[in-house]
């Protein structure tokens, strides 16, 4: 007789009513949860995905529709009708996720870049044998605050005490928002709502996480290797060059290679969609990412840039201006002999000019 296969469910929380403000002008066009970094959108691959948020239905039903069709796992997106609050909102999904009854559900936050260690991560949790498994990591004291600040026991791994940015320090060791959870986390939930009958926002840090330190229910696992929050475009550049280092490590195949004959001169390490069409004579890298149906024209010199869907890139001249972040949104045409540098342009523009140091509306 054979042994029955776990299911797990991974449910992804992709944005509140603020819809990614803080990421534009990326997110105008884009939304935030897939804006893609080193060609790759930003969520695992797991056997199944909910992705939970505030986003139109509109803006997710072509990816949703593509990724689905290209990984061979069901993705679904969930619109929540109001802020339920990062636990709520999971909850008031529970029926959904629950469909399949799932053993073990990954809850993950969607502005953040990591190695997203799942597999090693759900191994740990099943050791444990608890409702929880935090992916944790060291920062330095003078950053912890900005994040969930926990005290873990250093040889069991058990949460003995969690505080969310907290006033003063409390422990280098943060909450990266990945979690694993077993579905008795729905009945801890439903805790809070039992003695809050007249609120329906439950809070995953200060409502579930805080209380639930110490009593042998949370524990974590603690990654090596990279992580950072994507709350800026100039963020995202540097997460999109890490993925491309992962890459080069871990699926050297995904990178674009060429010496400038038949391809592209490539310098480091490069994405390019296969849509994509680069001329022989351009040089690309290091570190840039360039997404479906990017035209990029002869002569053409990208550094560390991450290039949208659509872009037209057009011929371009010599230049000695100070290199910078340049961040060009969809459907951006940059005309020949137009250098930008350092700048932020807005979707669907035309630049017939150059521009350094601005930002176009």
């Amino acid at each position: 007789m054979e042994a029955s296969v776990e299911k797990v469910v991974a449910v992804i929380m992709v944005g509140g009513p603020t819809k990614g403000t803080r990421f534009r002008p990326l997110s105008f066009n884009t939304p935030e949860p897939l804006f893609p970094l080193a060609g790759q959108p930003m969520i695992p691959n797991l056997a199944q995905v909910l992705l939970i948020g505030f986003y139109e239905e509109r803006d997710f039903a072509l990816y949703v529709s593509s990724i689905s069709n290209e990984l061979k796992v069901p993705i679904r997106y969930l619109r929540e009708d109001k802020p339920h609050g990062s636990a709520g909102g999971f909850y008031y999904f529970r029926d959904i996720i629950m469909e399949d009854d799932p053993s073990h559900i990954f809850l993950l936050n969607f502005d953040i870049c990591c190695s997203f260690p799942l597999h090693d991560m759900l191994e740990a949790h099943r050791r444990f044998g608890k409702m929880g498994t935090l992916l944790v990591i060291r920062v330095s004291a003078e950053s912890a605050n900005q994040f969930g600040e926990l005290v873990a026991d250093p040889v069991t791994k058990e949460v003995l005490h969690y505080t969310e940015k907290p006033e003063t320090f409390v422990s280098d060791l943060i909450n990266c928002g990945v979690y694993v959870f077993t579905p008795e986390v729905f009945s801890a939930i439903q805790d809070v709502f039992s003695y809050r009958e007249d609120i329906d926002f439950v809070r995953l840090d200060q409502d579930i996480l805080s209380p639930l330190a110490g009593k042998k229910q949370l524990y974590t696992y603690e990654t090596m290797e990279f992580w950072e929050q994507i709350k800026t475009p100039g963020m995202s550049l540097k997460c999109s060059a890490l993925y491309l280092a992962q890459f080069n490590f871990a699926s050297p195949h995904i990178l674009a290679s060429g010496d400038g004959t038949k391809s592209a001169t490539i310098v480091g390490n490069v994405y390019v969609h296969p849509s994509a069409k680069v001329h022989s004579t351009a040089k690309i890298g290091p570190n840039v990412s360039i997404s479906a149906n990017v035209r990029v024209a002869a002569g053409v010199r990208l550094i560390s840039c991450i290039i949208l869907d659509d872009v037209e890139i057009k011929a371009e001249g010599d230049y000695s201006s100070k290199l910078g972040i340049t961040i060009l949104g969809e459907a951006v045409t940059v005309e020949d002999e137009v250098v930008v540098t350092n700048s932020i342009i807005l979707p669907n523009k035309t630049l017939n000019l150059s521009v350094q140091d601005e930002i176009i509306l």
